[in-house]
């Protein structure tokens, strides 16, 4: 016998079946929706030195070749599959001392092929890799490559900022690239207030036993900082270059500049006593005993800053803010 539903019935079972197909599909929606707000987008778009480039979010497998990076990676606990080990010293122990992270050597010999072997999701090139840009992207056509370091004729400082804010939109730590830079910003402004005005300021680098001249606002470490802080170079040379070694003026040239301050970089003592050049000696030592310089008022006063021992090595954003910061505490103790 069949079964017969009157109008009501039969209304009420269609209704009831129309909503349950909507609540079903509102549910795959809401669910849907729900899922993409709590999960980041897995890729961004990022402006690199070269152009737009679309990264992935939080990649699984990163190389970093740019040292100005390290520091930031490893304080937001960034793991790597490959480094160049051969020219971060012992400044971050985490990547050099962890065998399961390849190592890339330096530089001027890389080992390419300890990248391709990483099979990397993101490779992060640049500064002193920087000629090795095209062969990375070439041996390596599934991984994105950046190259997000300071660029040539732009603000350092501006520059460090914005690798940061690249960083943490990539690796989702926005918040804390922020901190970075104000820290940064504060750091500057800090030591631009304790600046004893007009004071003249000679910058230096130390290497094998040598003291090199460092022109103000040239080339990198040192040179950015005059600009920064419009500090009063001791001595300004036409056609100065950015020649990390020192550009060839004599000790008594600068001398002669009779300055209040010195800052130097000690280039040979971010290296393992065994890999130093011939003849080094520790920057301040070399600075307080030279003959030259004795009679020079930042020698008499005591008024020498010498940069972190590893400086040289990093040159990273919280490389500077340190350096601001000690620059301001000798500023204002003189």
């Amino acid at each position: 016998m069949s079964t017969r539903f009157s109008r009501p019935v039969l209304g009420a079972a269609l209704t009831l079946s129309a909503a349950l197909i909507l609540t079903g599909c509102s549910s795959a929606d809401t669910g849907g929706d729900a899922q993409g707000d709590a999960k980041a987008p897995s890729t961004i778009t990022i402006t690199d030195n070269h152009g737009e480039v679309e990264v992935p979010v939080n990649p699984k497998k990163v190389v970093a070749l740019d040292n100005h990076v390290f520091e930031t990676l490893n304080e937001w606990d960034v793991p790597l599959v490959a480094a160049p080990k051969g020219i971060m010293g012992s400044a971050w122990e985490k990547y050099t001392d962890d065998e399961a992270v390849a190592d890339i050597g330096n530089h001027r010999e890389p080992n390419l092929e300890a990248i391709v072997a990483a099979d990397p999701d993101l490779i992060i090139g640049g500064y002193r890799f920087g000629d090795s840009y095209d062969e990375i992207k070439k041996q390596n056509p599934d991984a994105v490559v950046i190259e997000i370091n300071p660029r040539d004729g732009e603000d350092m400082f501006s520059e460090l900022k914005r690798e940061s804010d690249i960083l943490g939109q990539i690796f989702d730590h926005e918040d804390e690239a922020k901190e970075l830079n104000d820290k940064l910003d504060a750091a500057i402004a800090g030591a631009k207030d304790a600046y004893p005005s007009g004071e003249k300021v000679m910058a230096v680098n130390t290497s094998a036993g040598k003291i090199g001249f460092v022109a103000p606002g040239f080339g990198r470490a040192l040179g950015p900082v005059f600009g920064a802080l419009d500090l009063t170079p001791a001595l300004e040379v036409e056609g100065a270059s950015d020649d990390h070694q020192g550009d060839d003026i004599s000790v008594e040239a600068i001398a002669a500049s009779n300055p209040s301050w010195i800052i130097a970089l000690d280039r040979d003592a971010s290296f393992a006593p065994d890999e130093r050049e011939e003849g080094s000696k520790p920057a301040e030592e070399l600075i307080m005993n030279s003959e030259a310089l004795k009679n020079v008022p930042a020698v008499q006063d005591g008024k020498v800053i010498v940069l972190d021992s590893n400086f040289y090595l990093t040159e990273d954003i919280q490389a500077y803010t340190a350096l601001f910061e000690q620059i301001k505490e000798a500023f204002a103790a003189a």
